[in-house]
């Protein structure tokens, strides 16, 4: 009995020192090699390193500490460390780059900077069939501001890169102390480039190299560098002379002959001359209309204006879309005509009751004529005494025509109205005549509340809540508050629960000669959890999500502002598109500074830009603020509250006057309610 105690307690040693044995070989593996006992792979790596970034980013007070940063760009080294050649050693390797770059933007330090483009060097020679190759190049090439032979990709792609040169530019336009800084410009320059180059033949290559071209001149205009202006004067000639057809070679031209003081070439003299006569139309048309069957025709309702000496509206109002051209031609004393211009509508015919004659009689046109030119088309005819320029589109839901005209005085005159009559002025303002009338400041301003009557904008968290009736009010303590303390003049589209029509509106703004035009609305958004504030100037939409809101503001779809974007740099000429990103820029910093030291959550979506309908043709510097979300409960419950509504409104206040002090810092001091000039 005791031999078998003996036996079975030496087998249990045994067995207890094999237990050992294999536990101290487990931790001695594991000490030397961590990898194999956490057993984390480079996936798993890259995407803790990513979740790090992701918190990084959504918290800027966490930024300004190098550790951070450092503990997600080790994360992304252990990615390619761990497993060279693996298929995630090319992406930990580039974001890596990708994140000692971001880093850079923060310190400036040259060696941050290096450290990604020797990242980015190292992804193109050690992973040359990855996709992270060409991703690498266009990283480079936009750090440098120049573009190196990349190969072509779709025009997806170059979609992608658009934007996010676009919003790169937006980040430079709301922040005037990033301005200051080379290297800022050169990055949006660069990205545009590589937009260009990722496909030369895409529908948006124009738009790239004329963007690239349009952003070197304004950083030469900050640098006076010989060199960047040498650089935009060559990019904007390579726009011509490669999209000689499109809207942007045409801008390209137009921007040439601003920046080197030559001419440019009209090219519609030609057409011009050859139109003899205008055709008459049949005595009989009217009787021929009548019996036409007009199921598919287009009815034309009838026709708006407004007007001042120096400017006028004409709007022709339709039942649905048609085609439409216009022309020009000139006085005819042999037949008794004036100059004149004219719209012919395609497959369309007059409405009943419909007023074939609207005299005008300002300083630029006697009257605006309609007729049946024949069984199957409209001619709308403008008699016109004098006039600088014109401009004509169109808008939908519902389809009108839009023909807006101006005098010498509105065409050349500066952001501030003198308050009296400038026709006599030459077509071009010397540098000391413009520096006396922006000496003038801001004297007159309109607000125009979003929405109204029929129309109520967007519906609100809570029952009953409407956008009309909050930014009405928002408008009223606004118009009150600027009064008072800015001494200005304050014109309201509308006081009343009214509908006006988008271009009313501008119009209102252009015939009252405001220097300021600001339009008051309240987002919306499916996703209720959307929250902040945001303010929009007219230009080229860079993101989805400035389209969104364009089309609801519009009443239109996503795809007719796609349609607007093509004909938007036409139609922008006239605008005044740097003072209106200015004033966005002093708005939304001002309002957002002065909102998050009352209330927590806020947020600040920044200085955006869009096609908005209701921005186009005004002839003052112009901003659409989106003041809250409607559509989020806690903003539509402090929109519903005074307190909160007068907040807004001192926070924009703010912004008009920094915007004015930086156009002139006396401006305000002449504005007292003694000297100001009652309209």
């Amino acid at each position: 009995m005791q031999r078998f105690f003996q036996r079975h307690l030496n087998s249990q040693t045994n067995r207890l020192h094999v237990i050992i044995a294999l536990l101290l070989i487990s931790l001695v593996v594991g000490f030397f090699s961590p990898d194999i006992a956490s057993a984390k792979t480079a996936k798993d790596t890259y995407i803790e390193g990513n979740k790090k970034y992701s918190y990084l980013k959504k918290n800027p007070r966490l930024q300004k500490y190098r550790d951070k940063w450092f503990a997600c760009i080790d994360l992304f080294k252990d990615v390619y460390r761990k497993d060279p050649d693996g298929p995630w050693a090319a992406a930990g390797m580039y974001k890596t780059g990708e994140l000692y770059y971001e880093l850079y933007k923060k310190s400036y330090k040259p060696s941050d900077k290096a450290e990604a483009l020797d990242t980015f060097q190292r992804v193109i020679k050690r992973y040359p069939n990855s996709r992270y190759n060409n991703k690498a190049k266009a990283f480079i090439a936009s750090i440098k501001g120049k573009v190196k032979p990349t190969p072509k990709t779709n025009t997806q792609t170059q979609v992608k890169l658009l934007r996010e040169a676009g919003k790169c530019y937006q980040k430079l336009l709301s922040n005037t102390r990033l301005q200051k800084y080379r290297d800022r410009w050169l990055s949006c320059i660069g990205k545009y480039k590589a937009a260009h180059s990722a496909n030369p033949k895409g529908s948006h290559a124009a738009e790239a190299l004329y963007r690239s071209g349009a952003l070197t001149y304004e950083l030469y205009k900050r640098s006076f560098a010989s060199s960047h202006k040498a650089n935009a004067l060559a990019l904007l000639k390579k726009t011509v002379q490669s999209y000689p057809g499109s809207s942007y070679g045409r801008e390209a031209e137009k921007k040439i002959a601003a920046i080197t003081g030559k001419p440019l070439r009209n090219r519609t003299t030609d057409a011009i001359q050859q139109v003899i006569a205008e055709s008459k139309a049949s005595p009989h048309a009217d009787k021929q209309a009548a019996t036409v069957h007009t199921g598919s025709q287009t009815l034309i309702r009838g026709l708006r204006h407004w007007s001042n000496p120096s400017y006028t509206r004409i709007v022709i109002d339709a039942n649905q879309k048609t085609s439409y051209r216009h022309r020009l031609l000139n006085q005819d004393p042999s037949i008794n005509k004036p100059k004149r211009l004219y719209v012919d509508l395609d497959h369309s015919r007059l409405g009943e009751d419909f007023e074939k004659v609207v005299p005008i009689n300002d300083n630029l046109l006697s009257n605006v004529r309609a007729g049946q030119h024949t069984s199957q088309s409209v001619r709308v005819v403008v008699d016109i005494k004098s006039f600088k320029t014109y401009k004509i589109f169109s808008l939908r839901n519902p389809f009108r025509i839009v023909i807006d005209v101006w005098g010498i005085a509105a065409a050349s005159s500066p952001p501030a109205s003198t308050g009296r009559d400038t026709r006599q002025n030459s077509d071009k303002i010397s540098p000391s005549a413009l520096a006396k009338q922006l000496a003038l400041g801001v004297s007159k301003i309109v607000i125009d509340p979003g929405h109204g009557g029929r129309d109520y904008g967007a519906p609100g968290y809570y029952k009953g809540v409407h956008e009309k009736k909050i930014v009405l009010a928002l408008a009223k303590k606004l118009a009150k508050k600027i009064r008072a303390e800015l001494s200005c003049e304050v014109v309201l589209t509308r006081q009343t629960d009214k509908y006006l029509t988008l271009e009313e509106r501008t119009a209102i703004a252009n015939t009252k000669n405001a220097d300021l035009f600001i339009s008051i609305h309240t987002n919306s958004a499916r996703d209720r959890r959307a929250f902040g504030l945001e303010t929009y100037f007219l230009n080229l939409a860079t993101d989805d999500e400035s389209i969104r809101v364009a089309a609801f503001e519009n009443a239109t779809s996503e795809k007719n502002i796609s349609d607007l974007q093509t004909i938007l740099t036409d139609l922008m000429q006239n605008a005044k598109i740097n003072e209106s990103s200015r004033l966005a820029a002093h708005v939304q910093s001002e309002l957002f500074q002065h909102m998050k030291k009352s209330y927590n959550k806020i947020k600040n979506k920044g200085v955006k830009q869009a096609p908005f309908y209701v921005l186009l043709g005004a002839q003052m510097p112009a901003i659409l603020i989106e003041t809250s979300f409607i559509s989020n409960p806690r903003e539509c419950k402090r929109l519903m509250d005074i307190h909160y509504q007068d907040r807004l409104c001192d926070g924009i206040i703010k912004g008009i006057r920094e915007y004015i002090k930086e156009t002139n810092p006396t401006a305000l001091l002449k504005n007292s309610p003694k000297t100001m000039v009652k309209g």
